[in-house]
C-alpha cells in the first residue's frame, strides 16, 4: 500500500467508543513550551538512546515524520481536545517536524480517549489492520492489538528509497517479477541449449532502489500513521497538560521500551512502573532527543543515526551546559 492510500478510517471507528468518555482534570494552558532543565551525563544519554529508539522492521532505521503532521484528539471535551492537539503541534514545530497548516487536513496522528480501549483495537484489527503496525502472521497481529497500557501507541511505518515513492511497511509483500536471460533445452537429453529470455516470479519479495553504500544505502523510514489510545479511568492522577506532553512524545517518536525507567529525567517515565523519578512536563532531555531524531540523516545506518543523535544530545545537554 502506497502513501496516497486513504487515511481517516480510524476516525470513523473511534466515534462510538469515544463519545461518552469522561475527561481528566485539566491543567492551565501554557502560552509556550515549559521544560525541566537537565544537566545530563554521557552515560545517561547513551542509555536513553539505547532504550528509546526502535528500528523499523523493513529498513531497520529510525522512523520520524517526513510529511506534515495532522493530529486530532477525540473523546475529550472540545476545549481539552483542542489543547492536546495544539500541544502536539507546538512541540512538533519546536523540534523541526513539519506541521500541516490546513485546518481540513486528514489526520495522520489520532489520539483517542475512550472507556473501551480494547473494543476500539478489536475494531481497528478487523477494519484496518495495517494501523496496528508491522506483523507477519495472525498471532503477531493479535499480540499487537492487545491493550496493555493506560496510554498505548501503534505505528504504521513506510520505507522510502531512491525512487522517492515510500511504500507502507507490511508483512504482505507485493511480490517481484522480472525477466532474465536463461537457457532453454532445444534437443532431447539436454544436448542442445539456446539462450532465451525467461520470466521469474518472487511473490514474497519486495523491490527497493538502493545505493549499495555501507554508510547510506538510500533507504529511509518514516511514519505513515500513529494511533494513540488512552483510558481516562486509569489517568485521573494526571492533569491534561502532563498527558498532552506524554502523548506528544509518543506521537513524534517510536519507543523501543515504554516500561523502562530512564535515568535521564523524562516525561516517558510517567507511566513506567517503579521509576524513582518522574517528570510532570516534557524535559529538555526529551526535546534534545526529539530534535536529534529530526536532525539525523534519514538514510544513514541505524548505528550512524544513533551516533548522530548522541552527538546532538550531548551538545545540548552536556557541552552547552558546562
Amino acid at each position: 500500500m502506497r502513501l496516497r492510500a486513504a487515511l481517516g478510517l480510524v476516525s470513523l471507528l473511534v466515534a462510538p467508543v469515544a463519545a461518552q468518555t469522561p475527561a481528566p482534570v485539566p491543567a492551565p494552558q501554557p502560552e509556550s513550551i515549559t521544560v525541566i532543565a537537565t544537566k545530563a551525563s554521557e552515560a545517561a544519554i547513551d542509555s536513553f538512546i539505547g532504550t528509546r529508539t526502535a528500528a523499523t522492521r523493513v529498513a531497520g532505521k529510525l522512523a520520524r515524520w517526513r510529511r506534515a503532521i495532522c493530529p486530532e484528539t477525540r473523546g475529550l471535551g472540545p476545549t481539552y481536545a483542542k489543547f492536546v492537539t495544539g500541544r502536539i503541534r507546538e512541540i512538533a514545530e519546536s523540534i523541526g517536524a513539519r506541521v500541516s497548516d490546513d485546518e481540513k487536513c486528514t489526520p495522520n496522528i489520532e489520539i483517542v480517549f475512550t472507556t473501551a480501549p480494547q473494543g476500539l483495537l478489536d475494531s481497528v484489527r478487523k477494519e484496518h489492520p495495517s494501523y496496528l503496525g508491522y506483523y507477519d502472521n495472525e498471532s503477531q497481529a493479535q499480540k499487537l492489538a492487545t491493550v496493555t497500557h493506560p496510554i498505548q501507541s501503534w505505528y504504521t511505518t513506510a520505507t522510502g528509497d531512491l525512487t522517492g515513492e515510500p511504500q507502507v511497511d507490511g508483512g504482505k509483500k507485493q511480490g517481484v517479477e522480472f525477466q532474465a536471460l536463461g537457457m532453454t533445452v532445444t534437443a532431447p537429453g539436454g544436448l542442445g541449449l539456446a539462450p532465451s529470455m525467461q520470466t521469474f516470479s518472487m511473490p514474497s519479495a519486495t523491490a527497493r532502489s538502493t545505493t549499495g553504500s555501507r554508510n547510506s544505502d538510500g533507504l529511509s523510514s518514516e511514519f505513515f500513521h500513529v494511533l494513540i489510545v488512552a483510558e481516562p479511568a486509569k489517568l485521573y492522577d494526571h492533569d491534561v497538560g502532563t498527558l498532552a506532553d506524554y502523548v506528544a512524545v509518543l506521537a513524534l517518536s517510536q519507543s523501543g521500551s515504554p516500561d523502562h525507567c530512564e535515568s535521564l529525567p523524562s516525561i516517558t517515565n510517567l507511566l513506567a512502573p517503579g521509576c524513582a523519578t518522574t517528570a510532570r512536563t516534557i524535559t529538555d532531555g526529551d526535546l534534545a532527543y526529539l530534535r536529534g531524531l529530526y536532525k539525523m540523516s534519514p538514510t544513514a545506518t541505524l548505528q550512524g543515526q544513533r551516533h548522530e543523535m548522541r552527538f546532538q544530545m550531548e551538545k545540548t545537554l552536556v557541552t552547552d551546559k558546562k
